[in-house]
């Protein structure tokens, strides 16, 4: 029982004398491109696969050979942009998905009208009761 007592505290005496040994660290500028290369890598190819699938869709081709683009020559267009131009345009389509811009128009009108119905200023819907 005394050895292992010594043990422990011979132990225990490097253990604390090693913890306060000063420890050396290295500190240095890290450039943005070093710190965000990894990350934005597989965002950039997720930008880019997104713009090419939306480019395939059916009425998109529609609306390209109307305005006298190729769809060909569309995707090779996109195949030369720089990955900023990609991620910004991919961000386009996410933000502006086709007719939304109309669903959200017509549900305010329908929401003004509604609510100008109940009021008793119109008299559109027949549905609802006048306040006055």
């Amino acid at each position: 029982m005394k050895s292992f007592k010594k043990f422990v505290s011979a132990s225990m005496i490097v253990c604390i004398t090693a913890a306060g040994l000063p420890l050396s660290a290295q500190a240095r500028i890290v450039a943005t491109e070093e710190v965000t290369a990894p990350a934005t890598t597989g965002t950039l190819s997720a930008s880019r696969d997104a713009v090419n699938q939306f480019l395939v869709r059916d009425d998109v081709r529609q609306a390209m050979l109307g305005q006298g683009v190729t769809p060909q020559a569309a995707l090779e267009r996109v195949a030369a942009m720089s990955d900023a131009e990609v991620a910004q345009l991919a961000g386009r389509i996410d933000q502006a998905p086709a007719g939304a811009g109309v669903v959200g128009v017509l549900f305010t009108v329908f929401i003004v009208l509604l609510v100008t119905d109940i009021m008793g200023l119109t008299k559109v819907f027949p549905f609802t009761r006048s306040v006055r």
